[in-house]
C-alpha cells in the first residue's frame, strides 16, 4: 500500500504532512511512503532526509498521485490534483467541508474517500490526532510575538532611571487552545492580560494563567456547544457582550481574537465603531480571518491600517513556524492514518466514532451531515 506526500502547491503554505520521523513510523505499519521532490523544502527537510528515513522520492506529480492509495496533505487537494486520483483512494487533509464544497464534490465524483482533520472528534482517544489544537497552539503563541514586534510600547512593566513604564494591556477574545496560548505567551512577556469567552467553564483556565476573566452574566451553558466548542448565543447576550468588549477594548494595546464556531462563519465581535474607539498604535491580531474574521475591518491575508490601528488578517500563522507546525501536524495525521492500518492494509471501520466522524466522502457519496446540508443550501 502506497502512502504519498505531495508538495503543498499554494504559495504561502510552508508546512508538509510528513517528517522523516513520521515516515519511519508509517513504514513500521507495512506501507511504502512516496514523497514528492522538494515537498519538505519550506520546512527545512531535504529529499535526502526523507530518503534516509526510508521514503522514495518522486519527481512527477502525475506519477505520485496516480500510484497513491493514501494521500496525506496539509491543505485540501486542488481540482487538478483530484483528477489524477484513482477511485477508492483515501485523501486526508485539512478541509472545511461546509466551505470547500467544490473540493468535496470533486472528490465525491472521483469516488475518493475523504477525511478532514477539521472533523476529528474531541475525544480522549483522538487527542493525539487533534491537528486543529496543535496548529492553534502555534497560532496563539506566534500572534502575540507578531503583535509585540509591531507595538510601539514595551510589553512588561519596567522600572527605569527615567521613570516607570506601565505594562502593555492585552485583550484576548476566545479562550480555546489559541486563546489560552496567547494568554500564556503575553503573560510571559510581562503584559497585563484580560480574556473573554462565551463559555464560563473556561474561567478557571484563564485565571490559572494569571489573566483576568471578563464575562457576561448568563446561563452557564449559554455559549457552550457540542464537544466543548463555542456556539451561537442569543441576541440579548450578543448586545451585552458588545457592551462589555467595547468597555475593555478601548484600553487595550493588543487584541487577539480567536473566536470560531464549527461549520459557520466567525462571529463578529469587533465592529468598525469599536475599532474607532481604540488607541492609535494599538493592534488587532485576527486569528479567525480565514473564516471571515472577528473584526469587521479584517481582510484575509492583509494588514490594514485604520486611523493608526493595525488589523492583521494573516490566515496561516502556523505556516510562519513551519518546522514545528509540520512536526506536530505530521504526528497528528500519522496517528490518525495508522489508527486505521492493520497488517499493512487499510481497515475502514465505519462503526468507529473517530473514522466515521472524520469522514466526509466515501464510495461516491457525501457522508457528513453538515456538509450535505451546506451543499443543499
Amino acid at each position: 500500500m502506497n502512502v504519498v506526500i505531495p508538495k503543498e502547491n499554494l504559495e504561502n503554505e510552508t508546512r508538509v504532512a510528513a517528517t522523516p520521523g513520521t515516515v519511519k513510523e508509517l513504514i513500521k505499519f507495512g506501507v511504502e511512503v512516496h514523497v514528492e521532490s522538494q515537498a519538505g523544502l519550506s520546512s527545512h527537510i531535504s529529499d535526502k532526509d526523507y530518503e534516509e528515513s526510508g521514503a522514495k522520492i518522486v519527481d512527477s506529480k502525475e506519477k505520485l498521485f496516480s500510484q497513491a492509495d493514501i494521500v496525506l496533505k496539509v491543505l485540501p487537494p486542488t481540482l487538478d490534483q483530484i483528477v489524477l486520483l484513482r477511485p477508492k483512494t483515501v485523501m486526508v487533509s485539512f478541509c472545511q467541508t461546509t466551505r470547500d464544497m467544490d473540493t468535496v464534490k470533486a472528490l465525491k465524483e472521483q469516488s475518493v474517500t475523504g477525511f478532514s482533520m477539521h472533523l476529528i472528534p474531541r475525544t480522549t482517544l483522538a487527542q493525539k490526532m487533534d491537528a486543529l489544537s496543535s496548529q492553534a497552539n502555534i497560532a496563539g503563541y506566534k500572534a502575540v510575538l507578531l503583535a509585540a514586534s509591531r507595538l510601539g510600547v514595551y510589553m512588561p512593566l519596567l522600572m527605569t532611571a527615567a521613570g516607570t513604564i506601565r505594562p502593555a494591556k492585552v485583550l484576548v477574545l476566545g479562550a480555546g487552545v489559541a486563546g489560552l496560548q496567547a494568554i500564556a505567551t503575553a503573560k510571559r512577556l510581562g503584559a497585563q492580560v484580560e480574556a473573554f469567552d462565551v463559555r464560563p467553564v473556561v474561567k478557571e483556565q484563564v485565571e490559572s494563567l494569571g489573566a483576568k476573566f471578563i464575562e457576561v452574566e448568563s446561563h452557564e451553558d449559554e455559549g457552550v456547544g457540542e464537544g466543548g466548542y463555542a456556539k451561537e448565543t442569543s441576541e440579548d447576550y450578543k448586545q451585552r457582550q458588545q457592551d462589555l468588549i467595547h468597555e475593555h477594548i478601548s484600553k487595550a494595546d493588543v487584541v487577539i481574537t480567536t473566536a470560531l464556531i464549527p461549520g459557520k462563519p466567525a462571529p463578529l465581535l469587533i465592529p468598525r465603531t469599536m475599532v474607532q474607539s481604540m488607541k492609535p498604535g494599538s493592534i488587532i491580531m485576527d486569528l479567525a480571518s480565514e473564516n471571515g474574521g472577528n473584526c469587521e475591518l479584517t481582510q484575509k491575508d492583509q494588514i490594514v491600517d485604520h486611523n493608526g490601528i493595525t488589523i492583521d488578517g494573516t490566515s496561516n500563522i502556523p505556516g510562519l513556524m513551519p518546522v514545528h507546525a509540520s512536526e506536530l501536524y505530521a504526528k497528528n495525521i500519522t496517528a490518525f492514518i495508522t489508527y486505521m492500518i492493520k497488517d499493512g492494509e487499510l481497515n475502514l471501520d465505519l462503526e468507529d466514532e473517530i473514522i466515521s466522524g472524520a469522514m466526509y466522502s466515501h464510495h461516491g457519496e457525501i457522508t457528513n451531515e453538515q456538509t450535505l446540508e451546506a451543499i443543499k443550501i
